[in-house]
């Protein structure tokens, strides 16, 4: 896998937890106290900068109260 199939997937997560986030009502600061994480964070991963960890990505799934599975559910380009 390339480096722009790598950027591109990452957007395409960020972009899928962004409306994951926004339907189950947090805010970005609402969720990153939810996880004890700083809201740059939560921003990163959504804009696709950084790639996170599983553990996470499984917090994550916990506290909008979705299966992981729906974080990985998006089309790529």
């Amino acid at each position: 896998m390339d480096n722009q199939n790598k950027i591109s997937i990452l957007i395409s997560f960020g972009g899928k937890l962004r409306q994951l986030r926004l339907a189950k009502g947090f805010t970005q600061e609402q969720l990153a106290n939810e996880l004890g994480i700083e809201i740059s964070q939560i921003s990163r991963i959504e804009r696709g900068v950084i790639n996170t960890s599983i553990t996470t990505l499984y917090a994550i799934s916990k506290a909008l109260k979705i299966d992981i599975s729906e974080l990985f559910v998006f089309d790529t380009p």
